[in-house]
Formats: C-alpha cells, structure tokens, sequence
C-alpha cells in the first residue's frame, strides 16, 4: 500500500488475495477507512472487492498501464494465432509440392519469409507510433497492406491507448465507441476484452476524471526489488517487509548511539 500524496510505502504483507488487504483495512479501523476517498489498482477483483466492503467513500480508479497492457495482450495474442495459420498454410503448400533438394541460393518461399516477416513484427506492433524506428514503421506499413485482421486488432490497441489522454467528456464517448467497435470487430481476443472493459468502465472513467494511475506502486516496487537485490535474497519475506518499510516508509526510529 503506498500513499498517493506522500509517495511512501504504507504496509506491506505476504499474500496476495481479498484476504490479505483487507487485513490492512481492519487494521485502519472503520473510521479511518470512511476517509480513504480514491484507490488505485489493477482490475484485480479481489482488490475491488476489498476496497468496495472496506471503504464505502472510496472512487476505484482502474490504473491506465494496466487496461493497456490487456490491450497490447489481445494484440499478441491475435500476432501469434496469424503467425499459426500463415505456418499451418506454409506445411500445407510444402506437402504439395514435388520432392527434391532446393537450391542453395534459392529465394525464400512466400509462406515462409510471410511467417517470418509476422514473428519479427512483434515490437513494431506493440510499441507507441511516436516511438518506432524506420524499419519499424516499413514492417507496420508490411501488416497493414497484408494482413488486415492483424491490422484491425493493432489500430483497436492504439484507440484504447488514445482514450486515456482524453478530457473526461470526449473519453466517455470514445470509449463507448471502442466498446461497440471492439464488440463489432470479429477478433476473439478484442470481443473478449471488451467484456473486461465494459466490467471496469467506472473505474476506467474515474482514473481519466481524477489522474489517477499505479506510478507510485510501479516505482515503489523498482524500489523494492533493488532491496532485495543488494541483499542478495531474503530469507523470510518479513525480513524484506521490515528492511521495506524502514527505507521507504519514512520513518525515522531512534537508533542507540545517535542522536
């Protein structure tokens, strides 16, 4: 747990279930949690389980890396089964074709150098458009001129990518036109995700409306994996919970011979 306004890391337990935060809670006590008014996370369920029955003030705010991630998911996902059928189609031709020892400086065939040119495209698909290179952007040029499927499931990333750097008013109705967009598009793996989105569009709405996102959580786990690193492991996770909380919890206890 890591506090919005101050940066500094709140609690810490093992576990990861309703359980376990909701021990954080009780610990708050009933009082203290009526005055949480905004949480930050993932679209765990068991989170917004938690912070629903704990903190009845509480506004969940979905964090934006996260919805994108599940985007950029279905992105690959959709990357790897093309990238199957082109290669199911490239064994089917192979079977067809008359046995005999290829030349060694024959030219790749179609099928395969398609296949190829599919497993190479990966990062050309998932990175932001500001950030590819030249042979990125040719290779991105490549899929949309041959494989429109895969094309269609790049630009229904980048919409949902789009959607979060909206004022609130042009977010709502973008993002129920992604919804109906993706519903719409015929690719498994956006239909899908649209279930997800249409499950956590409050919380999607809310962290657009309040600037809200998982930064602070994100940097405080670098942080924290770095402790664990200088200390070459841990041998209970109290130990690392403990060394945790006095390095980025900000407390300052009296230590014997100083003052």
């Amino acid at each position: 747990m890591v506090d919005h306004g101050s940066g500094r890391l709140v609690w810490a337990a093992p576990g990861r279930d309703t359980a376990t935060l909701s021990a954080f809670f009780d610990a708050l006590g009933e009082d203290r949690c009526a005055l949480i008014t905004h949480v930050s996370a993932d679209g765990a369920s068991w989170i917004a389980n938690a912070v629903r029955g704990k903190c009845p003030n509480a506004i969940l705010c979905a964090d934006p890396f996260h919805i994108v991630k599940w985007a950029t998911d279905a992105l690959d996902t959709v990357r790897r089964q093309t990238w199957a059928e082109v290669r199911k189609q490239a064994k089917t031709n192979d079977a067809k074709r008359p046995r005999g020892r290829p030349r060694s400086d024959a030219p790749a065939r179609p099928d395969t150098a398609n296949a190829t040119g599919i497993k190479r495209c990966r990062y050309a698909l998932l990175r932001n458009p500001d950030t590819l290179s030249c042979k990125q952007v040719v290779q991105l040029d490549w899929v949309v001129r041959t494989h429109p499927d895969l094309a269609r499931a790049y630009y229904l990333k980048e919409g949902l990518r789009v959607i979060f750097k909206l004022p609130l008013d042009e977010a709502i109705e973008a993002l129920d036109k992604w919804i109906s967009w993706a519903r719409r598009s015929r690719i498994d793996a956006f239909v899908k995700l649209q279930r997800s989105i249409v499950a956590h569009r409050d919380a999607i709405l809310a962290s657009i409306e309040h600037g809200l996102s998982n930064g602070r959580i994100e940097s405080m786990n670098t942080k924290i994996r770095l402790i664990t690193r200088i200390a070459f492991g841990f041998a209970s996770p109290d130990a690392l919970i403990a060394l945790a909380m006095l390095s980025l919890g900000g407390h300052r206890p009296a230590l014997p011979g100083r003052k």
